[in-house]
């Protein structure tokens, strides 16, 4: 996967239906995405930064349109885009119809339909919480998420006093980036995939999103802390979040 980086804007324009059409996009486009750093207690816009275009190949479009399909099919909504945009789309169409703790069940149930039980159970009996499984499943998204994180790597961590590759750090976030809302990020993402993986392969994780650039740790083996505890629930969204009209800036409860 290659990413190069683009700056002519383009306007963002986004209509809910319980079926909706939209013009179909151009693989091969250019734009510019203003970033917000977040600075408590309100995000400020201070910097422009330009967003990378993927170019995906035939098995990372098959994996993309499946995951669509998947939350498309959850939630009874289509939409007739393509591409990376349609699994956005879908999960917007989730983000301003539901209230936070019926999009995080959503989430869940559309990767349960993605990976079918037996699977799940197969995985959760071969790999058992250990070093060896950690490291596995770091090693795992590295290779085989690119296309629905953006790029990233293997980090070595010290666990229950051992040093282990057990962290994925996602140099920026593709479906962050896309979306630019720090809501859509914590629900559809963050909360639904921790609880996911914990449940179907047995090991838990932590998703960390930074905000300010856009990067993520993914820390195998550490359970994530409590919702009423984890500072990314209190996190303003961004002002230019491509969602505004559904909230203000605190998009993310």
């Amino acid at each position: 996967m290659e990413t190069t980086s683009f700056s002519t804007p383009v306007p963002y324009s986004t209509r809910l239906t319980s079926r909706w059409t939209s013009k179909p996009k151009h693989s091969r486009h250019v734009t510019s995405v203003s970033l917000l750093k977040p600075s408590p207690p309100k995000t400020e816009a201070i910097s422009i930064a330009t967003k990378a275009v993927y170019k995906d190949n035939f098995f990372d479009r098959l994996a993309i349109d499946y995951l669509s399909k998947a939350v498309q099919d959850t939630v009874g909504m289509r939409n007739e885009e393509s591409g990376y945009e349609s699994l956005v789309v879908a999960a917007r169409a989730v983000f301003q119809s539901f209230e936070p703790i019926k999009q995080r069940e959503l989430v869940v149930k559309a990767l349960q339909h993605a990976i079918p039980g037996p699977i799940s159970v197969m995985i959760k009996t071969l790999f058992p919480p250990s070093k060896f499984s950690r490291e596995y499943f770091a090693a795992f998204t590295t290779v085989f998420l690119p296309w629905l994180v953006g790029p990233c790597q293997v980090k070595e961590s010290e666990f229950e006093g051992n040093k282990e590759r057990n962290i994925v750090h996602i140099n920026k976030c593709r479906f962050l980036e896309s979306t630019n809302c720090a809501g859509m990020c914590t629900n559809l993402c963050k909360i639904p995939s921790q609880e996911f993986i914990k449940t179907s392969f047995g090991i838990p994780i932590n998703m960390v999103p930074n905000f300010d650039d856009m990067s993520c740790d993914m820390i195998f083996g550490q359970n994530p802390p409590a919702l009423q505890d984890d500072p990314v629930l209190k996190q303003p969204c961004y002002k230019l979040c491509n969602v505004k009209h559904k909230h203000d800036t605190s998009c993310v409860t």
